[in-house]
């Protein structure tokens, strides 16, 4: 009875170790919208463009990153729970959108910041 009980017992924490990394890699369900994730990147190429091209104003970037950032925050924020519903992500999409108008906004103003075109001879 006494060696039954053992290998019942060493057969349990033997599958719980197999099984413990499998569970370990499984991400929290909902925590990574690949969809966000994308139009966050997305963005962030735009405003380097812009940059890049002169088409954005310092003043106008930072503005422009703290968008970003917010949006971030708030997506870190929604999160915390281990998911993220369908009006939260509808709440970040329309975030995305005005952050998006206003990449676009000011990358067509008529403010331009001096791109720097290397050294002179």
């Amino acid at each position: 009875m006494k060696s039954l009980f053992r290998l019942a017992f060493i057969l349990g924490v033997g599958i719980f170790v197999a099984a413990a990394p499998a569970f370990a890699q499984a991400p929290a369900s909902g925590t990574t919208d690949p969809g966000i994730q994308k139009r966050m990147q997305n963005q962030e190429q735009r405003i380097d463009q812009g940059v890049q091209s002169g088409a954005l104003t310092p003043r106008e970037t930072g503005k422009l990153e703290a968008d970003q950032a917010r949006i971030q925050q708030t997506e870190e924020r929604m999160k915390s729970d281990g998911n993220l519903t369908g009006q939260e992500r509808q709440k970040l999409n329309n975030m995305q959108d005005r952050t998006s108008d206003r990449i676009y906004q000011q990358k067509h103003d008529r403010q331009r910041a001096p791109v720097n075109q290397g050294p002179k001879n």
